[in-house]
């Protein structure tokens, strides 16, 4: 090892452990910008989770100014991923989040799933000239999503719509020949020289007709954050497929149909108020509402499964559904994050329903869907998730 390695180790090794300026700790002396990428750290990380000074007496303090000032010196020094990391950590351990209500804190921001999240959970007290500083960060992170999430879910779903859409029974004038002989080349008989199809496949019905309803009934209790945004997002999605007819609603203790939203994701998340209580039976009573198909109604719950209201009945509406022929998923999540903290009892019980419980990650969903148009066994990519 060179010394310059040697150097660079003892640098990183103090900037990560603290210490004062003339090395505590570490025999270690900072100079030029790692003084001030270690002021940056101290700030956040030298404090307890209650904002009292462990050792250098350093914080954010109350000021906007002084906060923004941070926020900047974080993204000078520090690549986009840490400084989500660190601006997430700033807010729960420095209870920065009246300080988001102002737009100069705001404009310094670094935008991503979780901040959105907390954006959301105060748009209901932001004065009007955040309120305009916070679309513009949300509409940045789902401008991002959308160009992560939009192609491959219109791919996969179109895809299954096709395949979901062929018969087996078709009109003569509906017959794909191409497609029939291709299926049963089998069958071929040697002494007619002439293919008997066992099998007619017809062409699939036209792209105009809406061949699946689906229903997302997300819960925006606080702990389901990050899955909120990524539901508006794919609702917006879904709702663009014209064979395809997208219900979005959004429950706590009360219930919030977005669906007339979906043309703007940015004003579907801004409809949303995450917190607060959960009343699952409630939202899927209000769901059943919307279900007129039942037999090509694909019907998502998106939740931790923490029930405030009626169990029971909840878990009868969803024996209910089913026995009607409505396909219900229950996601415990969908987000990058993985399993999160849920009620395994209640998931338990939707298991011995048919009805699994398992968290997706966003860039599974348009699989996912596309399966369940197709009414295929989803076992395999439940299975997947969990690994």
């Amino acid at each position: 090892m060179s010394p310059d390695d040697g150097d660079e180790r003892l640098r990183r090794w103090r900037l990560a452990l603290g210490g004062a300026p003339d090395a505590e700790g570490t025999g270690y002396g900072l100079s030029g910008d790692a003084v001030a990428v270690d002021a940056a750290l101290g700030a956040l990380y030298d404090n307890a989770g209650d904002g009292t000074p462990v050792q250098r007496g350093a914080g954010l303090g109350a000021s906007a100014p002084r906060v923004a000032r941070w926020l900047g010196d974080i993204r000078k020094y520090f690549p986009s991923t840490v400084v989500q990391v660190m601006q997430a950590d700033a807010i729960e351990r420095l209870n920065l989040t009246r300080l988001l209500l102002e737009p100069e804190m705001l404009d310094a921001v670094e935008p991503d799933v979780h901040l959105v999240g907390t954006l959301l959970s105060l748009n209901r007290v932001m004065p009007d000239k955040s309120k305009r500083a916070a679309r513009k960060v949300v509409a940045k992170v789902v401008a991002e999503l959308e160009r992560r999430v939009a192609q491959p879910t219109r791919t996969a779903l179109s895809g299954a719509l096709n395949r979901a859409a062929r018969t087996s029974r078709p009109r003569h004038h509906n017959i794909d020949w191409d497609k029939t002989i291709r299926a049963n080349l089998k069958h071929y008989q040697v002494e007619h020289r002439t293919v008997v199809p066992e099998r007619l496949i017809g062409y699939g019905r036209r792209a105009q007709s809406v061949q699946r309803d689906i229903v997302l009934c997300v819960d925006q209790s606080g702990s389901m954050a990050a899955s909120v945004v990524y539901s508006g997002v794919f609702a917006a999605v879904l709702a663009s497929m014209r064979s395809l007819k997208t219900s979005l609603v959004v429950f706590d203790t009360a219930v919030v149909d977005l669906t007339d939203r979906l043309a703007d994701p940015v004003d579907v998340l801004f409809g949303t108020q995450l917190g607060g209580g959960t009343d699952i039976n409630r939202a899927i009573a209000y769901g059943q509402q919307l279900i007129t198909r039942p037999r090509d109604t694909i019907f998502v719950l998106i939740s931790d499964l923490y029930e405030g209201g009626v169990r029971d009945e909840m878990l009868r509406r969803v024996a209910a559904m089913t026995a009607s022929g409505v396909q219900v998923i229950t996601l415990l999540a969908l987000s990058d994050e993985g399993a999160p903290d849920y009620d395994h009892e209640n998931a338990a019980a939707l298991a011995a329903l048919g009805v699994p419980a398992f968290a997706c990650t966003p860039d599974v969903f348009p699989e996912l869907m596309a399966a369940a148009i197709e009414r295929r066994d989803l076992r395999s990519i439940i299975e997947r998730t969990k690994s």
